[in-house]
C-alpha cells in the first residue's frame, strides 16, 4: 500500500483523496498539484488500496470563543443584613442546558434560602465553587457557555465498527482467567485465633459506648445556627417569665363551623382559628400598649402600629413571617395573608423583607399536638403568645359539669419592661374575645 501511495505522489498529476473510511476524517477533498493534470484513476480504484479503517483516533473538543461567549453566574445580593451564605446545593451539573433566570444553585443564609439564577441561556461549562463553601454577593459560582455545540455526525460504517463486540480471547487465555477467578473466589481459610481469657473479660468500670459506625455527623445548616444564636441571646438578655390561662373554644369553633362554607365561597380561603387569635391579640395589644413596646438601651419605644409575626415550622427550620398592619385587616384579609406566607415559607421562597420587623409573635404549637409550652421571645420583641391543642375536658358551666373544648394559652414576656399585672390583663383580654367574638363588633 505504501508503494502505491508513493507512486501516486510522484506522478505530476497526483490527486490526494482524504476519504471518509478514516474515522477521524469527516470530510474529504482533492487537490490538483501545480503543473499537473487530473488523475486518470477513478476514486473507486484509489479506495481499493487505501486502508478501510484508520487505527488512530482524533479526539476533538469545542471551546467557546473569548468574545463574550462565556458568562459567569455569581451570587446575587442577599439583603442588607446578610453578608454571606453557605452554598447548600447545586441544582445543575456541568453539561446541563439552562435557560435565562433558571436556578443553578441554592445559597442558605441565616434567614432564607436564595437561588443563584442563570444570567443567560446556554450550557453549564464548569462549576467554580463547591457545596458547603461560604460565599458572598458577587462570588463566581459557575461558568455558562452561550454557544451550543453541534451534534457529532458519524458515518454508518463508523457506527458499525464502533458497535462491534470485542474479539473473544483465545482458549488458553480464557483458561488462565478462569483459574485466577477461582483463586480469588476461594480465599485461604485462616485458622481461628484462640481467644485469651483476658480479652473476653471486660472491666465493669469501662463504659459501653455505641460504635462510631452507628453515628452520623452532618454540618449544622445556617438557618438552624441563626435560630440557635437568637434564642440563646434572647434567653441571656431578657428576664423571661411565663403566665398561663385557659380558654373555652366553644363559641369560636361554632362560629367557624356555621360560616366556613359561606366564608370560603366569598373570600376563596378557609376560615381558621388563627385569624380569631390574631384579632384577639390586636385587641389585647391596643388595651395594653406596653406589650407592643420594646426596650432600646435606656429608652422604651412604643409602637403605634401592630405587626403580628406568625411562627411557621418548615423542614429547614423555624421562620417567622410578618402580617403587617394587622389592626387594619379583617378576618378574610388575615387568613389570606397567613396562607400566602405559610406556603412561601414551606416552599423556601419567602423573602427577607417578609420576615423583617414584627412587634408581637404568635406561636401555634397546638397544630403539632402540644398541650402546654413556654415559648421564647423573638428578639427584639417583648412578648410571645403560645397556642396549644384543643382538648375536650369536663368544665363547670352554670353549676353543671359538661365537656368543653379547652385550650391552654401561655404568654412569655420580658419582665424588665412588662409587669405581671399587664401580662395577666393582656392574656385575660384574649380569653374574653375568643370566648365571645361579639366583643370585637361592640368594642367591649
Amino acid at each position: 500500500m505504501a508503494s502505491n501511495l508513493a507512486r501516486l505522489i510522484r506522478r505530476p498529476a497526483a490527486t490526494l483523496f482524504l476519504l471518509r473510511s478514516y474515522r477521524h476524517v469527516r470530510q474529504f477533498s482533492h487537490h490538483i498539484l501545480p503543473g499537473g493534470s487530473n488523475c486518470s484513476k477513478s476514486t473507486r480504484e484509489l479506495i481499493d488500496f487505501l486502508p478501510k479503517a484508520s487505527p488512530y483516533q482524533v479526539w476533538s473538543r469545542s471551546f467557546a470563543s473569548d468574545s463574550g461567549e462565556l458568562i459567569d453566574a455569581v451570587v446575587p445580593f442577599m439583603g442588607e443584613s446578610i453578608t454571606d451564605g453557605t452554598l447548600a446545593t447545586f441544582l445543575k451539573k456541568p453539561g446541563d442546558i439552562v435557560q435565562v433566570d433558571e436556578p443553578i444553585a441554592q445559597i442558605e443564609t441565616d434567614k432564607v434560602t436564595i437561588d443563584v439564577a442563570s444570567p443567560e441561556s446556554g450550557i453549564i461549562q464548569k462549576l467554580i465553587a463547591k457545596e458547603g463553601d461560604t460565599v458572598t454577593p458577587g462570588t463566581k459560582v459557575a461558568v455558562i457557555s452561550k454557544s451550543v455545540p453541534s451534534d457529532t455526525h458519524v458515518a454508518p460504517s463508523e457506527e458499525k465498527v464502533q458497535k462491534d463486540s470485542p474479539v473473544p480471547s483465545p482458549p488458553a487465555e480464557k483458561e488462565k482467567i478462569e483459574e485466577k477467578l477461582v483463586k480469588i473466589e476461594t480465599p485461604k481459610q485462616e485458622k481461628p485465633k484462640a481467644v485469651t481469657p483476658s480479652s473476653s473479660k471486660i472491666s465493669p468500670s469501662e463504659p459501653q459506648l455505641p460504635p462510631k459506625e452507628r453515628e452520623r455527623r452532618v454540618p449544622m445548616p445556617r438557618l438552624r445556627k441563626r435560630v440557635a444564636t437568637r434564642l440563646k441571646d434572647s434567653q441571656n438578655t431578657f428576664a423571661l417569665l411565663t403566665t398561663f390561662n385557659e380558654v373555652d373554644m366553644t363559641n369560636l369553633m361554632k362560629l367557624r363551623s356555621d360560616y366556613k362554607d359561606a366564608f370560603l365561597e366569598k373570600h376563596g380561603v378557609k376560615l381558621g382559628l388563627m385569624s380569631g387569635f390574631v384579632k384577639a391579640a390586636v385587641s389585647g395589644l391596643q388595651h395594653q400598649p406596653v406589650i407592643n413596646a420594646v426596650i432600646d438601651g435606656d429608652d422604651i419605644i412604643y409602637r403605634d402600629y401592630i405587626d403580628i409575626s406568625i411562627a411557621v415550622g418548615t423542614p429547614k427550620g423555624l421562620v417567622v413571617p410578618v402580617v403587617r398592619n394587622a389592626d387594619n385587616m379583617n378576618f378574610a384579609e388575615i387568613e389570606k395573608e397567613i396562607s400566602t406566607l405559610a406556603k412561601k415559607a414551606t416552599a423556601g421562597t419567602i423573602s427577607i423583607d417578609e420576615m423583617a420587623g414584627g412587634t408581637f409573635t404568635i406561636s401555634n404549637g397546638g397544630v403539632y399536638g402540644s398541650l402546654l409550652s413556654t415559648p421564647i421571645i423573638n428578639p427584639p420583641q417583648s412578648a410571645i403568645l403560645g397556642m396549644h391543642s384543643v382538648v375536650s375536658r369536663p368544665m363547670v358551666v352554670d353549676g353543671n359539669v359538661i365537656p368543653r373544648p379547652m385550650m391552654y394559652l401561655s404568654l412569655t414576656y420580658d419582665h424588665r419592661l412588662i409587669d405581671g399585672r399587664e401580662a395577666v390583663f393582656f392574656l385575660r383580654r384574649i380569653k374574653d374575645v375568643v370566648e365571645d367574638p361579639r366583643r370585637l363588633l361592640l368594642d367591649l
